[in-house]
C-alpha cells in the first residue's frame, strides 16, 4: 500500500493530514509542490482538485484532509498501519 500526500506551504490541513497519518503509524511519502507550478498542474489533472493536501492511495485519489479524516472514522485507515 503506497500513500502519497501532496502538500504546499503554508497549509494547516496539510499539517493535520500528516499528523493524523503519523498518529496512526501509517507510512506515507510527502511531495511538497509549493514551488512547483508544473507539479501543481499535473496533480490537478490527476485529481480534478486544486486544493491541498491531496492524498493518493495506490494511485487512486482519496481527496484532502476531510476525506482522510472520514476514512479514519469509517475504519478504512486501520489496515494501512505499518
Amino acid at each position: 500500500m503506497t500513500i502519497t500526500v501532496y502538500t504546499t506551504d503554508p497549509c494547516g490541513y496539510c499539517r493535520a493530514a500528516k499528523a493524523l497519518l503519523d498518529k496512526k503509524s501509517i507510512p506515507y511519502e510527502e511531495i511538497n509542490l509549493a514551488r512547483d507550478a508544473d507539479g501543481r498542474s499535473l496533480l490537478a489533472e490527476k485529481t480534478g482538485m486544486m486544493t491541498f493536501p491531496q492524498i493518493i492511495i495506490d494511485g487512486e485519489p482519496l481527496g484532502g484532509y476531510q476525506e482522510l479524516a472520514q476514512a479514519d472514522r469509517d475504519g478504512r485507515l486501520a489496515g494501512l498501519a505499518a
